[in-house]
Parts: C-alpha cells; structure tokens; sequence
C-alpha cells in the first residue's frame, strides 16, 4: 500500500492511499472538524466517508507535473510515467497551489 498526506494550505487535510482495490482519498476527522474547513477541491466535498476510484482521481492526477519537467522527473529520479500514484508522491510534495502531497508509504 502506498499513501501520502494531503495539505491544503499547509494543513493536514486527509490521505490518499493505493490499495489493491483501488484508490481511496480521505479527510482527516480534525481538519472536517473545524469550522474553517475548505473542500481541497470541487471535485472532493467534505465529508467523513472516503472516496474511492479504481484509477487515481483526476484532482491528484492533475497535480503531476506534464511535458519537459515530467521527463526531467522521470530521467533524474528514473519514475515511470504509468505509475501516476508512484510520480504524485515524488514530485509533489511541493506544488504550486494550496495543496501537496507528503509521502507516507509503508
């Protein structure tokens, strides 16, 4: 299994995970809690129940970089271009925007 932490803002807001089933994003109890808390998209209204897909959810896939730095990516850290979970983990954990991902696998 594979996961990492998503900030929105800087803030713990929940976890994206691979499982053998598929992908699944989660917000965390504390950050649905607050009474300032923002959905970190459209796409993924709050709520305490996980989303689930069984390819990774658009939102997260576009965050992967695209073109010449996603080859630069790929050549440095030697990544595969099919494996969307593997480069959302490697390349953002710092994105432009108010959302990024810290790997947590086990």
């Amino acid at each position: 299994m594979r996961r990492g932490e998503v900030f929105y803002q800087n803030i713990l807001a929940g976890n994206v995970e691979e499982r053998d089933e598929g992908y699944f994003f989660t917000y965390n109890e504390n950050y649905i809690s607050q009474p300032d808390a923002k959905p970190v998209s459209l796409t993924f209204p709050l709520r305490e129940e996980p989303y689930n897909s069984s390819t990774l959810f658009s939102f997260f896939d576009g965050l992967i970089p695209e073109g010449w730095l996603l080859e630069i990516a790929e050549e440095n850290w030697k990544l595969d271009s099919r494996d969307r979970m593997g480069l959302l983990l490697s390349c953002c954990r710092d994105c432009i925007g108010a959302v990024h991902i810290i790997d947590i696998s086990d």
